[in-house]
């Protein structure tokens, strides 16, 4: 049986908090409230609320850059993940919708150049002779690359999301919200977010000139946009809610482009029932499974084409890519977990760091994932990139910015790290292999200096009990349909006695099981996700989701079970 993490409620929030939200339901309300939301305003999710395309620093000179050069070929330069992916599809559609001649993209393979643009890979775009180079969710870092384009004559236009080091590029222009001195209202845009913004201007600008109908064209990749933003697990702030809440809506109604519906098919999803958790669960993983084990570009094109045939037939590879990438995570992630308890949780550091010399360089930011989420605490997974170095991925947990900590580190050890970059909850590194001792220690010793009071004990946090009166199907409903749920506005997770009345395994390790609320009422059904193996009795405490599950067309309300504890074990918020 797994420890039992302690059950924490989230403060209840102030009575004017939950008026200010207008006449909507009270539990609706109140967990609003519990999220920072304070006005009515904040739920409304048109695109006019939208921060302004115009408050994003740079965004003139960008539009003007890459509209000076529409009869020029252009080379969009995109990084191996969902969000590179998306973006990268959102700029060729747009840009060639608005009638640029010559695009292409280019996506460097993150086994033969690495992340970001670097000098080889100007020099691959340079043997296509372009004019520019616009970078999406990449390029704030490449000093090198940029420099290498700029002896070339090749202009570069950065857009990008990703917190800038100490050096800017000497790029033309570069547009991103996370640029020091920035005073734009979200700086959670994801890479895809940014490149958004850029199409939008451009779009404004060509209808301006005289262009009818341009202005339009950006938002019909709302779904794009979605996907790229929840996939990135960016925090969902109110413009970011908007861009997700919008792609929804297009994807529920049917103009969705052919990758996510095809995409949508294969996994069993429902285009008119989407959420936000089918891109992080569903779709998002296979587009990134291609670019963890091979080539991004199936991923790409999987969202280019038009061709409802052709879109099958990539997400059925990417399917395909998934299923191997689950089978190289499963090994990694059971000889990660067996150094981690032989260590045992008592030696554990401040920042765990595992490694192993037959790993797949692909994988280890979900081995990083999956060893935070049994150690509570930051993570980084190393694997071999060649004879001399390692390819790292960190993941942290709240209260530590996990690039700050790499920058402390290299501050404190000039040359222990030879390149990182990344967010608050995620980054990546490289090292010299010989170096991983000392920067084990290093990275323990920065951990304890900047955080001292960081908070390992896993706490489940809860929107507390929910009323047994609302454990049914038109409140799972209606929870489903508040969102978008996400990073930093998490999907309401409750917490309550409930007593157990019958229990099996399914599949492999997973729980079912029937209960009834401890306050009375009818009996639910309720599953336990790779938590089978141990026999509940009697009443027990709950960690839950609400959700509604769908079986042969009939739903029903079903509570998707975080934690199972004994009373004793786990005291009611």
């Amino acid at each position: 049986m797994k420890a039992v993490r302690p059950v924490l409620c989230r403060p209840n929030p102030p009575q004017s908090a939950i008026e200010g939200l207008g006449n909507i339901d009270p539990l609706h309300a109140r967990l609003f409230a519990m999220r920072g939301l304070t006005t009515a305003t904040e739920l409304d999710y048109g695109l006019a609320q939208l921060a302004p395309v115009s408050a994003l620093e740079n965004i003139d000179v960008a539009a003007s850059l890459a509209i000076s050069n529409r009869s020029e070929r252009i080379i969009v330069v995109g990084d191996f993940d969902v969000d590179g992916a998306t973006s990268t599809a959102l700029v060729l559609r747009c840009l060639r919708e608005f009638g640029f001649k010559n695009v292409e993209y280019l996506v460097p393979n993150r086994f033969e150049f690495g992340y970001g643009l670097t000098p080889e890979i100007v020099d691959v775009a340079a043997e296509r002779s372009p004019q520019l180079l616009i970078t999406v969710d990449n390029g704030v870092s490449s000093v090198d690359g940029v420099a290498r384009a700029n002896e070339l004559g090749i202009k570069v236009l950065v857009t990008d999301h990703h917190l800038p080091g100490n050096e800017l590029p000497a790029a033309e222009v570069i547009v991103n919200p996370n640029l020091n001195g920035s005073v734009f209202p979200s700086r959670n845009l994801a890479g895809v977010g940014v490149a958004f913004y850029l199409m939008a201007r451009i779009g404004r600008m060509l209808e301006d000139a005289g262009q009818t109908g341009a202005a339009k064209i950006p938002a019909r990749y709302l779904d794009l946009v979605a996907l790229g933003t929840v996939a990135d697990v960016v925090p969902l702030d109110h413009n970011n809610r908007v861009l997700v809440q919008q792609g929804l809506a297009r994807i529920r109604a049917g103009h969705a482009v052919p990758g996510i519906k095809a995409l949508m098919q294969q996994t069993g999803r429902s285009l008119s029932r989407c959420i936000s958790a089918d891109f992080g669960f569903a779709i998002g993983p296979r587009i990134n499974a291609a670019g963890r084990l091979d080539d991004i570009s199936v991923g790409i094109e999987c969202l280019l084409t038009d061709s409802d045939e052709a879109a099958s037939e990539y997400a059925r590879v990417l399917d395909q890519i998934n299923s191997e990438r689950r089978d190289i995570e499963a090994t990694m992630r059971e000889q990660a977990f067996k150094y981690v308890d032989r260590l045992g949780e008592q030696r554990w550091p401040s920042c765990v760091c595992v490694y192993d010399s037959g790993w797949h360089q692909g994988i280890v930011g979900l081995i990083a994932a999956r060893v935070k989420e049994r150690c509570h605490r930051p993570v980084i997974a190393f694997a071999r990139e060649d004879e001399h170095f390692l390819k790292g991925s960190a993941r942290s947990i709240p209260g530590v910015h996990i690039r700050d900590l790499l920058e402390a580190v290299a501050t404190v050890k000039p040359g222990l790290i030879e390149k990182f970059g990344g967010h608050a909850m995620a980054a990546g590194l490289t090292i010299a292999a010989a170096g991983l001792d000392e920067f084990k220690k290093s990275a323990a010793q920065q951990m304890q200096r900047l955080y001292p009071g960081a908070d390992f004990s896993g706490a489940i946090v809860t929107d507390g009990p929910l009323p047994e009166s609302a454990l049914n199907l038109r409140f799972a409903r209606s929870l489903r349909e508040a969102g978008p749920w996400g990073s930093a506005f998490p999907e309401p997770l409750w917490s309550g006695d409930f007593t157990v009345i019958e229990q099996r395994t399914v599949g492999e390790n997973h729980l079912k099981l029937r209960v009834r609320s401890a306050e009375g009422g009818g009996v639910l059904d309720a599953i336990a996700f790779n938590q089978a193996g141990s026999a509940y009795r009697g009443v027990v405490q709950l960690a839950y989701k609400l959700d509604v599950n769908e079986f042969r067309g009939i739903e029903n309300p079903q509570l998707v079970v975080e934690q199972i504890a004994p009373l004793s074990d786990s005291p009611a918020c």
